[in-house]
């Protein structure tokens, strides 16, 4: 049983991937094509799950504002394609939609869908799932160290300073502070800040 009901409704063909923005998972948790969810979350929520939240996790290290998935394309890619996008709501690709939902990987927001770019330590209830091998494994696996939101704004203000430097537009500062994985909100201000910034170190006023 996945852990809560989720009734998810879609447009039949395409539909927008954003961030789901969450200060403390986005700090704690694992990316989707790490060891981690590799060992751990794909005994939970099965392999088809576990490579289209790969696949949504790389798309938005591209487009982090967001972007437009083809579900009949995914859904083939994955190998669990149906004719219509989603399909009939027990199509195999529509379940591996809802599982994500329901184990709050991704959530329905209006007309698009809010996903997780990294993933959280799974929960006791979870661990349940795992044979004793891997429980036992996780009970040794090292946490990500937690980066508070100061933290964060501070090394995405760092990293933007210096790409501005080095001659980056401020549109590819914020694009490279999105492939980093910093917030989306974070990575607008960060390379605004570091533009200003810099125009500020090297404006020379003009002698009198």
């Amino acid at each position: 049983m996945a852990d809560s009901p989720v009734t998810l409704e879609l447009p039949a063909d395409v539909v927008r991937v954003v961030p789901w923005v969450d200060p403390v998972i986005d700090a704690l948790g694992f990316d989707p094509r790490s060891d981690y969810v590799e060992l751990f979350w794909l005994g939970v929520i099965g392999p088809s799950t576990t490579w289209l939240m790969r696949r949504l996790a790389a798309g938005l290290d591209r487009s982090p504002e967001g972007f437009t998935l083809d579900l009949v394309d995914t859904a083939r890619a994955l190998g669990i394609g149906g004719h219509g996008g989603l399909g009939s709501r027990n199509s195999p690709f529509a379940r591996t939609l809802v599982r994500a939902c329901q184990f709050g990987l991704a959530q329905p927001n209006g007309t698009q869908l809010a996903v997780r770019r990294r993933l959280p330590p799974l929960n006791a209830r979870q661990l349940e799932r795992l044979p004793s091998r891997l429980h036992a494994l996780h009970g040794t696996w090292p946490l990500p160290a937690r980066e508070t939101p100061d933290d964060a704004a501070r090394r995405a203000r760092h990293l933007a300073l210096t790409l501005v430097q080095i001659g980056e537009s401020t549109d590819a500062v914020q694009a490279q502070l999105g492939r980093w994985r910093f917030a989306p909100d974070l990575c607008r201000a960060a390379a605004q800040w570091a533009a200003r910034e810099h125009a500020n170190r090297t404006f020379t006023p003009d002698a009198a």
